[in-house]
């Protein structure tokens, strides 16, 4: 799911980015002292200068794939970031045919001295552009992989500043679809079809346009990049941070490249069977989302927000009732409002759809949120959110229209093909999960009619015995990615150890709010120590507190 961002910011937020992506661009202070659990172990002493001894890496499975140059420039003059362009073949498995281009950026190690190599970076998605992501989040970084590693990223394929897909003759035309889906999510037969309409009108011109390019953008496409970009910057193995999307994307290089694997931290994880569903339904009964958890997890963490909420005074949060329940009953008061009567652009739908992702990020989101319900509880349109200044590289607003993550998602992972299925699944999910499952559950529908299927996507084995253990980190309180899935994760990879972020948001990494958990991973990536079992941290401060 996006957050407000740079990317954002100047378009309708993508339905299925929407869904899926750590956008997290709007990033808090520092992390504050450590306040771990009881149980939880203290953070890891210093460690050590060098990396564990690697294990040798297997030969490529594509010799005859040419790893691409990267010839690398300042983005912008005087940026501290690198850009660099990459030519992968469109279909792996004919390198000599069609090329496309990936857009990378780097920021070099700032402790030349001791660094230890290059960290390669998926902010999520699908559909999320790392060239901006990762840049607009770098102090987000534990600042000694900021030493030690070089930090790069990528648009992956049919994104960004990369070959992208864009279904549009002009920006004109962009603007013009855009502004027909309802925000949010339909309510009522004449949105529903509104919607299924938009949907099937973006699918029909993207199979006019580059049909060949929607069929080579999958999870398993990607993977193979990765693992280009892995030898061109030199690495013998690969050291890798995915989040949300982007640990899916490293279970597949995980079971692709297994041999290749030195660090991968996986951070708020998809479960790979949810991903993938039964590769033997041809029209499966539910959604990706609904498959994950994604509706009962943001239901969840909703009700955390408004029970901390209701337990701070409304000088910390605006939107207090003065207890947790006297909250809860104030915030479902304004939902059957805003159904009745929407205030200026604020329906109910768009609101549902703006607390759901305005719950990703704690610090600004959860007290900005908090601001934006009090407003409407009182009649009054909310002041538009502040973002901070897009980063210094070459392109910092690409085009991220809805059919970029539509692409990847509904190409890679079945959902029902059949519209009015989602209207059924609709009512299933609000009734166990309330608001939150209304948006959840349409967020998957463009995927109902779209127009193409992965020509070599990646539907497992995921227990493929790796070079190296992988470290899986869970959220407790994640309105996306639900802490079962990080769960099904290490439970599902040959060799994974589960890390529990006991606190809030989408990522810990993002959140940038344990120090305890950065310092478990800062070790991981620079000596290969994994916590120990069973470990758990805390946030280092509760939202409101």
């Amino acid at each position: 799911m996006s957050a407000p961002g740079p990317t954002g910011r100047r378009r309708r937020t993508a339905v299925l980015t929407a869904a899926l992506a750590c956008s997290a661009l709007l990033t808090g202070p520092g992390p504050a002292a450590v306040a771990g659990p009881p149980e939880a172990p203290a953070p890891p002493p210093a460690v050590p200068a060098a990396p564990a001894p690697t294990a040798p890496v297997p030969p490529s499975p594509s010799p005859s794939v040419a790893v691409p140059r990267l010839e690398w420039s300042p983005c912008r003059p005087g940026s501290p970031w690198d850009c660099a362009t990459a030519k992968v073949p469109l279909d792996h498995a004919a390198p000599a045919g069609r090329t496309i281009d990936l857009a990378v950026v780097r920021r070099q190690a700032t402790d030349p001295s001791r660094r230890i190599g290059t960290l390669f970076v998926n902010p999520g998605g699908p559909g999320g552009p790392g060239t901006v992501q990762v840049p607009q989040n770098y102090d987000a970084f534990p600042k000694e992989l900021r030493e030690r590693f070089d930090i790069v990223s990528w648009d992956p394929r049919g994104i960004g500043s990369s070959t992208a897909v864009n279904c549009f003759d002009t920006t004109d035309e962009a603007k013009a679809w855009a502004g027909r889906p309802p925000a949010g999510f339909p309510v009522g037969a004449q949105e529903r079809k509104a919607w299924t309409n938009a949907y099937e009108d973006l699918g029909r011109l993207c199979e006019k346009r580059d049909p060949d390019l929607l069929r080579h953008v999958s999870t398993a496409d990607t993977a193979r990049d990765l693992d280009l970009l892995r030898r061109s910057v030199g690495e013998r193995q690969l050291n890798y941070l995915g989040v949300s999307y982007g640990t899916i994307l490293g279970a597949t290089y995980a079971n692709l490249f297994p041999g290749s694997v030195r660090a991968m931290v996986l951070d708020s994880n998809i479960a790979p069977r949810a991903w993938t569903g039964d590769p033997a339904q041809d029209d499966p009964r539910t959604t990706t989302l609904l498959r994950m958890g994604s509706d009962r997890t943001a239901a969840t963490t909703l009700e955390r927000f408004l029970t901390l909420c209701g337990s701070a005074p409304a000088a910390r949060c605006a939107f207090s009732a003065g207890s947790p329940e006297a909250t809860r009953e104030k915030f479902d008061r304004l939902m059957q409002r805003l159904r009745e009567r929407p205030i200026g652009p604020w329906t109910y739908a768009r609101t549902v759809a703006d607390t759901v992702n305005s719950l990703y990020i704690v610090d600004p989101g959860w007290t900005a949120l908090a601001g934006r319900l009090q407003e409407l509880s009182q009649g009054r349109v909310p002041e538009p959110p502040v973002y901070p200044p897009p980063p210094p590289v070459a392109e910092p607003n690409p085009y991220l229209g809805d059919e970029q993550a539509a692409a990847v998602w509904c190409g890679d992972s079945p959902n029902p093909r059949d519209p009015a299925a989602y209207r059924r699944l609709e009512e299933d999910s609000a009734r166990r999960t309330g608001d939150a499952g209304r948006f959840w559950t349409w967020a998957a529908e463009p995927c109902a009619t779209w127009p193409a299927r992965a020509a070599d996507g990646y539907d497992g084995p995921w227990n493929t015995p790796t070079a190296h253990p992988v470290l899986v980190i869970g959220t407790r309180y994640d309105p996306s990615t639900p802490y079962t899935g990080a769960q099904a994760m290490a439970a599902e990879l040959a060799d994974a150890r589960l890390l529990t972020n006991d606190g809030y948001g989408h990522t810990a990494l993002f959140n940038n709010g344990s120090s305890c958990i950065g310092a478990y991973e800062s070790r991981y990536f620079v000596d290969g120590t994994l916590p120990p079992p069973g470990t758990v941290c805390r946030a280092d401060r509760t939202p409101f507190s």
